[in-house]
């Protein structure tokens, strides 16, 4: 695998010189201060490799920036409203822009309206450690009685429900804070915050996109853009939904194999491919993400390692981010598939047989509790995590190699 890190940019609490020390040759980064929809510009992507590659005296960093994660999907291309046609038109000249300047991995996602959600980004693990949870009882007091969504209690049982309405009668003002600051955070790096009334607002928006619909507009977005990408030498991986199950009545359709298999069928071209997160899936306990591996192996563009701990087996239960070797994923199995795609690739001769990866999220351990990074993304935490998914990378080659 080749060994990526996602970095913010100057904003980031966690500095290019730190990071070129963890032992990683490329970067995952965006331009979060572009609005969704407009045009990424060719001298802001040519600033951003520069402060990636350069330091401010001029030297060379050795890092490259390898992934763009992400550019993102307008809400009017997923509602097909409003300005969505230019904005396909701007999306397909960001990624000329982007091929122009030898960048060829664009990771986005189709999830409507909130992207990834949590219900508190730094709940305290077991250890000390801090981590982010998603936690149904929460999330269902949110939905149920502060965002007072039309509908919302239909969508919980009479347990979560009772659950839920005694959790929320203790809540202090600081506890509906945090809640609602978790759960409109959004995509990490940008810049909108959502309020309330702009979710309520949103939520109308989509009164009529069911899953059907979204998976339509889905389809036509990549119908459009996948041939300029192909064109480009450009692969697109669409990252899954985050959780996988819907949420607050919005549809969610990328959260199972079959979701993916529709999408991959139906535009049938390499540059359409996936970004395989194991976090993000390992939350549905029918997740095979080794047979996800196998099946889909020749479109997995881009890999996100982390670890989740289900508190539940059915769809939409509680969870917590765990250690990398900590949890539900089978992280070896799943690291053994990939190292036997890349072999695969290698000798078919392909020229991006080597995927990147890069350890998504991470616990808050050490200094990482005092520095306030991005939620997900500490130093420390990181690189424990780089270290232990590097030493399964050897310890399974190593096994490779003696049997030979």
């Amino acid at each position: 695998m080749k060994y990526v890190w996602r970095w913010f940019g100057p904003p980031d609490a966690i500095g290019i010189d730190e990071i070129r020390q963890v032992g990683v040759s490329g970067i995952v980064s965006a331009l979060h201060h572009i609005a969704d929809g407009m045009i990424w510009p060719g001298d802001e992507i040519a600033r951003r490799q520069k402060e990636i590659s350069q330091r401010p005296d001029g030297t060379a960093t050795g890092l490259q920036w390898a992934v763009v994660e992400s550019l993102p999907v307008s809400e009017d291309i997923k509602r097909q409203t409003g300005d969505w046609r230019s904005h396909i038109d701007n999306y397909k000249t960001s990624l000329t822009n982007l091929a122009s300047a030898g960048i060829s991995t664009v990771c986005y996602n189709f999830m409507p309206m909130l992207d990834w959600t949590r219900t508190n980004l730094r709940a305290h693990a077991g250890s000390g450690a801090r981590c982010m949870r998603f936690d149904a009882v929460d999330f269902a007091a949110f939905d149920v009685f502060i965002l007072k969504r039309d509908m919302s209690p239909s969508d919980y049982s009479e347990d979560v429900l009772k659950a839920a309405r005694a959790r929320f009668a203790d809540y202090n003002e600081a506890d509906k804070a945090v809640l609602v600051d978790s759960v409109l955070a959004g995509l990490p790096g940008a810049a909108e915050a959502l309020s309330l009334d702009a979710v309520r607002a949103r939520l109308a928006a989509y009164a009529r996109v069911d899953a059907t619909r979204l998976r339509k507009h889905m389809v036509d977005f990549l119908t459009e853009v996948v041939p300029t990408a192909e064109t480009l030498g450009i692969r697109l991986c669409c990252h899954p939904d985050d959780p996988p199950f819907p949420l607050m009545g919005l549809p969610r359709i990328m959260s199972t194999r079959s979701d993916m298999k529709e999408v991959l069928d139906a535009v049938p071209s390499p540059a359409n491919g996936l970004t395989l997160c194991s976090g993000s899936l390992g939350a549905r306990a029918d997740s095979d993400l080794v047979g996800m591996v196998q099946e889909f192996g020749n479109r997995i563009h881009f890999l996100h390692l982390r670890n989740v701990r289900r508190e539940g087996e059915g769809i939409g239960c509680s969870f917590y981010e765990s250690a990398h070797l900590d949890g539900n994923v089978d992280m070896v199995g799943l690291i053994a598939a990939i190292l036997a795609e890349e072999k695969r690739r290698r000798e078919a001769g392909r020229a991006d047989w080597e995927i990147p990866m890069r350890p998504d999220h991470g616990q808050e351990i050490l200094e990482d509790l005092t520095r306030g990074a991005q939620p997900g993304y500490p130093l420390i935490g990181r690189l424990k995590a780089l270290a232990e998914l590097k030493g399964i990378v050897a310890a399974l080659e190593h096994e490779r190699v003696a049997l030979i």
